[in-house]
């Protein structure tokens, strides 16, 4: 009897040994499933699913191991609700269906549709769409002109993520940002669809700040403010195989309005296509403005097709009327812009106004070749406080 109960305790602690390991590693146990359907939404379009989603989201997080939200195909209506971790393993947020956000003002306005908080190894995918409604709410979107304006959300909010990842959903029609990423760490966003009208009032597509590590490939994004923007703390970005347009193209800042010490550094955009924007490739800094750094900046294998400002350098942004005169005190730096070709709408093709007080310092110009599409002569490059070098074709000539 001794004997035998020496071995069940040894393959017993084996056998609990085993498990536990098992669980520690995620990998080796398959995901659960956690059906936002079984938690009461209703997929009706009409029924408020907000509170569905968060007993779903509540049980997920908590599961000790691979946990998948799962939201069937079919229309969703959904309130403003954050999902905040932290949670006890990966967890997977899978959009099959569509989720569609208030209309009604009392419901919307905060600054978050669907929002994302201290997670770690958070995935949302799936090949659903994101309909944020926003006609109902881009007549509220008057801050330059109301200081009373009222908050509008963003369609979809990370904030303090890490080791996190979104890919394969279609965003349309956001009220205000599409995707806003703040203090994450090792994000990956790819295969994204992103689109609004040209028209509506401040629809980035993706807006990243404070943020380090981050990449964005192999995405549409068409809308009616910057495809991509790049604001204070941004850092090791990584952009690649983006088609951006209509937009305001692909921007670092607006920098040096706050956030003083969170400096721009080591962007990298290369292989993106620009179609009929406002702007292509654009660096922005507020004057006056705080100061700040933007340095490490490439753009590099880039074409344009009827873009209004290829490439563009602007340190006296200011979209008020009541504007002071003075210089940004931003400094930038190491900037290259290589193989970049295409066509302008306009005749200014290649514009670079730094500051006066702070020069923009090691500029490289490499392998430019830029048409004007019009009637009246050659493309023009416009540059003042410039200081850096040039080589290879230089098309339009004389800034550098």
């Amino acid at each position: 009897m001794g004997i035998k109960y020496g071995g069940f305790g040894i393959v017993s602690q084996v056998v609990i040994l085993f498990l536990s390991i098992a669980v520690a590693v995620y990998g080796d146990l398959p995901p659960k499933i956690f059906d936002v359907t079984k938690y009461g939404a209703v997929a009706n379009g009409k029924t408020d699913a907000s509170q569905a989603f968060l007993r779903a989201w509540r049980d997920a997080c908590r599961y000790y191991g691979r946990s998948r939200i799962w939201i069937p195909k079919g229309t969703y209506f959904v309130g403003s609700v954050t999902f905040e971790g932290p949670c006890n393993g990966p967890i997977a947020f899978l959009i099959k269906g569509t989720l569609k956000a208030p209309t009604n003002p009392q419901h919307f306005l905060s600054d978050t549709w669907l929002g994302f908080r201290y997670v770690d190894s958070l995935t949302v995918k799936g090949g659903g769409y994101l309909d944020g409604q926003g006609a109902s709410a881009w007549k509220f979107n008057n801050c330059q002109t109301n200081p009373e304006c009222r908050t509008l959300p963003a369609t979809l909010r990370f904030d303090f993520l890490t080791n996190s990842k979104l890919s394969h959903i279609r965003s349309i029609n956001s009220k205000n940002t599409h995707i806003n990423i703040f203090a994450c760490n090792y994000m990956e966003i790819s295969n994204m669809r992103i689109t609004a009208p040209s028209n509506s009032p401040n629809t980035d597509g993706i807006r990243i700040g404070s943020s380090n590590q981050i990449s964005i490939s192999d995405s549409v994004i068409q809308t009616g403010d910057d495809c991509i923007a790049m604001v204070s703390g941004s850092q090791n970005i990584n952009i690649t195989g983006v088609a951006c347009g209509p937009g305001h193209g692909i921007s670092v800042g607006s920098l040096g309005r706050n956030h003083e010490h969170e400096y721009v550094m080591n962007i990298n955009i290369r292989n993106c296509t620009f179609f009929a924007s406002d702007n292509g490739v654009r660096i922005k800094t507020w004057a006056p403005s705080l100061t700040s750094l933007a340095s490490n900046i490439t753009f590099q294998d880039i074409q344009m097709i009827n873009v209004r400002n290829p490439i563009i350098i602007d340190q006296q942004y200011c979209p008020y009327s009541s504007c002071l005169e003075a210089e940004s005190a931003v400094q930038i730096e190491n900037v290259l812009f290589k193989n970049i070709w295409g066509t302008s709408s306009t005749k200014v093709a290649l514009n670079m106004q730094c500051s006066g007080a702070l020069p923009c310092k090691n500029v490289n110009l490499i392998n430019i070749n830029l048409a004007y599409r019009g009637r009246r002569g050659h493309a023009l490059a416009w540059c003042s406080h410039v200081l850096g070098s040039s080589s290879g074709q230089q098309n339009p000539s004389g800034c550098l």
